[in-house]
């Protein structure tokens, strides 16, 4: 079965959601995976809903999704630059949360989530107005 924009969006609202409840409890580093995730499945999401053409194997990766997110909807201006730069800094967090233990302060924390609904919802309202479901 083939993803669908929807349902990678769906994803991305239930990674959002978790990333508020992980954070609310005090697991900063589940609020930041999570949160990246959101941000990570709601590229993924936009990218299919703009007809972008781009391979499979080029967004197998993390880094080939965001690269493609750069390339197909921040250069050509239909997603604003700033949106780029925190999906690129919230997958840093994640990286010290999942792989190298360094400490991610509570604030960090609240701010990837704070990024990640914001860009769920950005992308959502921009690509697939339609389904324009609040998280």
């Amino acid at each position: 079965m083939s993803m669908t924009a929807d349902t990678y969006m769906s994803k991305a609202d239930r990674a959002a959601k978790s990333a508020r409840t992980l954070l609310d409890v005090g697991d900063i580093d589940g609020a930041c995976d999570r949160a990246y995730y959101a941000m990570f499945n709601a590229a993924r999401a936009a990218l299919i809903a703009s007809g972008a053409t781009i391979s499979d194997s080029a967004t197998k990766t993390h880094r080939g999704l965001i690269g493609a997110f750069g390339l197909h909807l921040v250069k050509t201006n239909l997603i604003a630059a700033d949106l780029g730069g925190a999906i690129n800094k919230v997958e840093r967090l994640r990286l010290l949360a999942d792989y190298t233990g360094d400490p991610i302060s509570l604030e960090e924390a609240a701010w990837a989530v704070v990024q990640a609904t914001s860009f769920v919802a950005t992308l959502r309202q921009t690509f697939m107005p339609e389904n324009d479901a609040m998280i």
